[in-house]
């Protein structure tokens, strides 16, 4: 899709991704950026820099509001569904899981038939996956999710392909690899990793890892999935679904390592027992081949340079950091 001239939509546009989505989309020739949020977990901040540009307007309004879907979305070209409720928050609640995160797509599709939008791009996320049993993991590694955060992704990327061949959406699903950076909080249950082993290593302590820091991970920096949301809308497959990542395998022990060289920390990395999970995930590196050659996506931001930007960020922002133990659970 030809994004000159374009108004875009971005739901969930206040929260990591959205919000970086959005300083990119200010980025491009489009005529008109509309951040669809409800602010519950998205923050006004995030957008400070984007909202100079006149062409950046807000809606404060719920994915499970179909008429006011229809309304925002009239005269819409393209959408970038973000918008979604994390996997502890299923967990606790599943009734509200379906509702976010089923139902609200559900909600978010039905709006761009009924108001002829040209393209719609999803959040789906590499949860989809469970536990990679080949690696790297390509699109076709099967579903073995087995948590509701992963189900209601799956559950989501069915009723995407069905309303393509059905009512003719054209839509591609994004399966984000596990993605940080600046503008990250602590509800991430796999990225909060990451906020609190700088909290104890900045503080000169120990970072804590539960297990033997051996789980694995494709970490990628929220500017780069930003860019991978914006090639994604101006490309011109459909029904397709890509993963999101850099095809780095990095150890929970490796990354505490890069945090202590960041921050000089001369602490040694503390282990203990592993707690109950939530049927999460413990090795997980996804292939973008297929991102790479069909939209022109891959990942430019090393692990390192990715959480240095963390930091930079953490170092003006420090309302954005918890006092906690440094402990993964």
């Amino acid at each position: 899709m030809e994004l000159i001239g374009k108004r875009v939509v971005v739901i969930g546009g206040a929260g990591l991704i959205g919000s970086h989505t959005v300083d990119r989309l200010v980025c491009e020739q489009v005529s008109e950026i509309i951040v669809y949020d409800d602010f519950r977990h998205g923050k006004m901040d995030f957008l400070a820099e984007a909202r100079k540009d006149k062409r950046v307007q807000i809606v404060n309004a719920d994915v499970r509001d179909l008429d006011q879907l229809n309304r925002t979305l009239s005269g819409a070209h393209g959408v970038i569904h973000l918008a979604t409720l994390l996997l502890l928050r299923c967990r606790a609640d599943p009734v509200t899981g379906f509702e976010v995160n089923v139902r609200g797509t559900l909600n978010v599709m039905q709006a761009c038939v009924d108001q002829g939008v040209e393209r719609l791009v999803y959040a789906s996320s590499t949860s989809v996956y469970g536990d990679a049993v080949e690696e790297p993991m390509t699109e076709a590694h099967p579903f073995n999710n087995q948590n509701l955060y992963g189900a209601t992704k799956i559950a989501s990327e069915a009723l995407l392909h069905a309303y393509h061949h059905e009512y003719g959406l054209p839509y591609v699903a994004m399966r984000y690899m596990n993605v940080y950076g600046p503008r990250q909080g602590y509800s991430g249950v796999y990225m909060s990793v990451i906020m609190r082993m700088l909290d104890a290593a900045e503080r000169g302590e120990s970072p804590v890892i539960a297990g033997d820091g051996s789980e694995a991970y494709d970490l990628i920096i929220a500017e780069d999935v930003a860019r991978a949301n914006v090639y994604a809308l101006r490309a011109g497959t459909v029904d397709r679904a890509y993963n999101i990542g850099t095809g780095v395998k990095t150890t929970l022990r490796e990354i505490a390592e890069i945090i202590c060289d960041l921050t000089g920390c001369k602490a040694p990395i503390r282990y203990t027992p592993r707690a109950d999970g939530a049927n999460l995930v413990r090795n997980r590196i996804g292939d973008s081949v297929r991102a790479s050659e069909e939209i022109g996506f891959k990942s430019r931001i090393s692990l390192r340079e990715g959480l240095r930007k963390l930091r930079e960020w953490r170092a003006v922002n420090p309302w954005a950091i918890e006092a906690g133990t440094g402990i993964v659970t």
